[in-house]
């Protein structure tokens, strides 16, 4: 009996070790990638709960699976490194195109345990321009043609296939087809990108897609950025690269016996145009049912009647992979309500608002037009209202209505409709017909989308505004958010540089959203002019460099790169664009010698005071060089780090000449903005901060409430609640009165507005991210989890919870690279309870302030009254604190 006692023991330890796996391995911070193109990817991995420290690591990388998992690679073995590290670069063998690459990691404990990964994988795409076979193809030069194009070609299988992948590069977007079913959950690829500088192209497998004997290929194309045909303010149909959309694809067959075959595309291919009449991005699509080719992309389709294509010229040299969470339709919503107004008009409300588009189903007499109209806000009538959405609209005539897709009915009288080239913002649709229809709340639906990242955090506390608030400011992220960070999803869709990096650290305490940023600081490097100068929405057509593009907008260039690094602890980013900070960097020292900048636009949409643009430009001036010469100290360029070390203290010194009273400790006027950006950007001297920050309270106390534009919302909660002021900082957080997030909120909002108004008639987007600091504000803040500088990526946790009056509980949750981060407490008049997780392989510093008796089980304290930090390690601690 004992004897079977003990192996079951054995055969529980030996499931316990195997369930303490090293897990979530991820290639250039994907899982399974297809198509990385890079020659060093950068390989991450996590630890399992409760593993002190990591001491040593061994990656193991090969084309051999089996090798793999016994611990050997042909590729790569990394050795035992002795690193805590969960992030390493690939440094073996040059990799190959189109070639799948195993690897595992092993990981040891400072006591020696070991600890497996299972076996992934990453694969390799072109890896370089010359290795694509295919001819970019088209179906006219025409870029006034408004039917989409439909391309096919049929060809055979005649061996057993072992994989098959398709590599397509478009200008415009695209549908894949082959033998009639979509290929991918993708939508709106390829991303926007300056295409004639920098195009990119997906991997697809195929594999399970093709059959012995007959196939078919169907490609659909959109214009989507490439090919703009509606006219707005900011002239996308002027741009320098516009053209009739186009592609290359070579599909790579390999058979079992070792041979390889591409399918590629060239002058043998047909097209025709498609029932998809008119498509554009900022709009919306038209589609004629009438005009239908049922079977198009299949074998047996007849296609004598369509056209040759024609070869033409790549939009671009550069032809790269586009490695980054793809825009997917990731929720889906269905009316809470339906009015009809006849069986001509209908009215649907969604009880929200989104980024996306709406899916119509519906019988009808052939012929009948079907008009979709999305918008935020309804009128008397119930009729959409697209007044605060259209504002920059310069439509030519009235063919292409703004958010209003047209659907007509085919010969059969019936189906369903959704836009494939478009996306909208939207909490209404009315749909409005020439011909009567009969619809429920069943006919229609809509689909939220956005570029898919993973959630990272999560915050809940006693105070339904402020979870409700946190939700909206997400739901504006996230309808913010399509392969590229972009303002609003209606009137605009541009990726205005300002509002993206106000909210960068509310993007990545939420969101993994590396991937993304890393592609569009790409898109800075293609936009930035030889003399460092940047456009005020990336990417552009041409419009942006002489308006909006001042030191307070286009610092993305320096801010979020840095960010990045501080939330990831990777300097890969940082490094790629370092000549590019260093470049705006000098052009500003070049145009302003004297530290001072009035480039800029200054505290936007400000709710009553105007604060000094000369004051908030500077700023940032000196923010930009100061990253700049800690990333030059990271990356050990000694010389650069003197020269930008000194001319930042250089700026800081001119700003608090210029702009300090230092008998008053007042900036300026005095207002929110101009004490809040110098106490946040740290600015103000160290003698002085007490007395600023003093008088930021007490500014704040006479106003009675907030009174700051775009600038002025990053750092005024900041400001206050790192300077003891955080319960001042949260009455302004937490107000329901004009001005205030809560007063949207209280108003219905359910994403985050443009203005802090409710009433604009003209000048009001109801899904704006701009104002979207305060999400991270409670992570910092409220749970106090915060990065730190010389440990980054949360490798090392600076803790700094305050336990805010009026607030009953409060929970923060943050998923670094190294695991889940728990900051979360309760409080019942004198006595808060409050509980940290540190995860595996991490340390942390909690600060908590003096008047505080803390005990702590865990760490044997009673009734202490720290001076210092207490030091954490890896594990979940339980604290009783008394005021």
């Amino acid at each position: 009996m004992k004897r079977i006692l003990f192996f079951f023991f054995l055969a529980a330890l030996k499931l316990s070790l195997y369930a303490m796996e090293v897990d979530y391995l991820r290639c250039e911070y994907l899982a399974v990638p297809l198509g990385v193109d890079v020659s060093s990817p950068r390989l991450t991995w996590r630890l399992p709960d409760g593993v002190d420290s990591q001491k040593i690591y061994r990656i193991v990388v090969g084309t051999d699976s089996v090798a793999v998992s016994h611990g050997s690679g042909n590729c790569w073995d990394s050795g035992k490194i002795f690193s805590s590290d969960v992030l390493a670069v690939y440094s073996g063998e040059p990799l190959e195109p189109y070639t799948r690459y195993y690897w595992k990691v092993d990981v040891w404990d400072t006591s020696g345990n070991r600890y497996h990964s299972g076996i992934t994988y990453f694969e390799t795409g072109v890896m370089d321009e010359c290795n694509w076979k295919g001819n970019w193809i088209s179906d006219t030069h025409n870029i006034h043609l408004k039917p989409a194009a439909y391309f096919r070609k049929n060809f055979a299988i005649k061996h057993k296939i072992k994989s098959a992948r398709a590599y397509i590069a478009v200008a415009g977007l695209y549908e894949l087809y082959i033998n009639g079913a979509r290929i991918g959950d993708h939508r709106l690829d390829p991303a926007y990108t300056r295409f004639d500088r920098r195009t990119l192209y997906l991997t697809h497998d195929v594999t399970g897609m093709l059959k012995h004997g007959d196939n078919a290929i169907g490609v659909l194309l959109g214009n989507g950025w490439y090919n703009h045909q509606s006219t707005a303010v900011w002239n996308f149909d002027q741009a320098p690269w516009r053209g009739r959309p186009k592609f290359c694809m070579d599909i790579r067959v390999v058979y079992d016996d070792g041979n390889v075959e591409f399918l590629s595309t060239g002058s043998d291919w047909k097209t025709s145009l498609s029932p998809v009449i008119f498509n554009s991005i900022y709009t919306a699509e038209h589609y004629d049912a009438r005009l239908e080719q049922v079977g198009w992309n299949t074998p047996d389709f007849n296609d004598e009647a369509w056209k040759n294509v024609s070869c033409t010229s790549a939009p671009s040299r550069v032809i790269r992979s586009q490695q980054m969470e793809p825009v997917r339709d990731v929720e889906t919503l269905y009316p809470v309500s339906m009015i009809k107004s006849s069986p001509y008009s209908y009215l649907f409300d969604f009880g929200r608002n989104i980024a996306g588009v709406s899916e119509l189903t519906i019988k009808g007499k052939p012929g009948t037009e079907i008009r979709l109209s999305h918008s935020e806000r309804i009128g008397d009538d119930n009729k959409a209202d697209m007044s605060n959405i259209d504002y920059h609209y310069r439509p030519k005539d009235d063919s292409d209505p703004f958010q209003t897709d047209i659907f007509i009915l085919g010969e059969t009288g019936e189906g369903t409709f959704r836009a494939r080239f478009n996306y909208k913002g939207f909490q209404y649709v009315e749909i409005s017909t020439n011909e009567p229809v009969e619809l429920s709340e069943n006919s229609l639906k809509a689909y939220f989308m956005h570029s898919d990242v993973a959630s990272v955090g999560k915050i809940s506390s006693s105070c339904e505004l402020l979870n409700k608030i946190w939700k909206a400011t997400n739901s504006s992220y996230l309808s913010n958010l399509f392969g590229y960070p972009t303002d609003c999803p209606q009137r605009e869709k541009n990726g205005w540089t300002g509002d993206a990096h106000i909210a960068i650290e509310t993007a990545l305490y939420n969101y993994d959203g590396i991937t993304i940023y890393e592609k569009w600081l790409a898109d800075h490097q293609d936009e930035q002019a030889p003399n460092g100068v940047l456009p005020a929405i990336i990417p552009t057509g041409g419009w942006g460099y002489h308006w909006g593009n001042g030191v307070d907008w286009t610092s993305t260039i320096a801010i979020i790169p840095w960010n990045i690094y501080l939330f990831y602890g990777d300097i890969h980013l940082l490094a790629s664009v370092y000549d590019n900070i260093k470049r705006y960097v000098d052009h500003l020292r070049y145009m302003y010698p004297d530290g001072i900048t009035d480039w800029g636009l200054g505290d936007w949409i400000p709710i009553k005071s105007r604060s000094e643009k000369a004051l908030t430009s500077s700023i940032y001036y000196y923010v930009d060089t100061d990253i700049l010469a800690k990333a030059a100290k990271l990356l050990n360029k000694e010389a650069d780090y003197k020269k930008y070390s000194d001319l930042a203290q250089e700026i800081k010194d001119a700003i608090n000449t210029r702009f300090l009273n230092r008998k008053t400790g007042i900036y300026c006027s005095g207002s929110q903005t101009e004490l809040s950006a110098p106490l946040y950007w740290n600015i103000v001297p160290e003698d002085m901060r007490e007395l600023v920050a003093g008088k930021l309270a007490e500014k704040v106390r006479k106003d009675g409430t907030m009174d700051v534009g775009l600038l002025g919302s990053k750092t005024i909660l900041n400001a206050l609640s790192m300077n003891g002021y955080v319960d001042i900082a949260y009455q302004l957080a937490s107000k329901e009165t004009y001005p205030s997030w809560g007063w949207w909120i209280k108003n219905g909002a359910t994403t985050l507005y443009e203005n802090w108004r409710i009433d604009g008639k003209k000048d009001i987007s109801l899904n704006h991210i701009m104002f979207g600091e305060i999400s991270a504000w409670y992570y910092k803040a409220l749970g106090g989890i915060l990065p730190d500088p010389l440990s980054p990526g949360f490798k090392h946790i600076i803790l700094k919870p305050n336990f805010v009056s009026g607030l009953d509980t409060f929970e923060a949750r943050h998923t670094s690279l190294y695991g889940e981060i728990v900051s979360s407490w309760r409080q019942n008049k004198n006595k808060i309870s409050y509980t940290v997780t540190v995860p595996s392989n991490c340390t942390a510093s909690l600060y908590i302030t003096a008047f505080h008796k803390v005990k702590c089980k865990e760490l044997n304290l009673n009734d202490v009254v720290p001076k210092e930090a207490i030091t954490l390690t890896t594990g979940t601690y339980h604290f009783e604190i008394r005021k």
